[in-house]
């Protein structure tokens, strides 16, 4: 089980999981907010304070609700599903408490090019 939140700590979460590597896309929102996402279930994710301080922005084709702290801006993750129509949150790794990033393995995608 990892802990996370935004910013301020208005919104934290908890999310199960081994995390296994990052990615690190170049799409125009993730390039500007410099998130390295770990794709989880969605029912491994739990909002545990702050639901009601995320507010969510979606763009291109709108399938991602790109969740963020309405006091802080932090953007702690998204929500969408998979190409197989599976619910999936997509956690910013750089949110997640006490996590070596040096040690995560991380692959970069193309997401510019979608």
């Amino acid at each position: 089980m990892h802990k996370g939140s935004c910013h301020c700590g208005k919104v934290t979460y908890e999310v199960e999981g081994e995390v296994d590597g990052g990615l690190a896309c170049n799409c125009s929102i993730c390039q500007r907010k410099g998130a390295l996402l770990w794709f989880v279930p969605r029912e491994a994710l739990r909002i545990t304070a702050g639901e009601d301080a995320l507010t969510t922005y979606t763009f291109n084709r709108h399938v991602i609700r790109h969740q963020f702290c309405a006091t802080c801006g932090m953007h702690p993750f998204g929500l969408g599903t998979d190409p197989k129509g599976n619910e999936m949150a997509a956690i910013n790794l750089r949110c997640i408490e006490d996590i070596d990033l040096a040690a995560v393995p991380v692959q970069t995608f193309d997401g510019r090019a979608l």
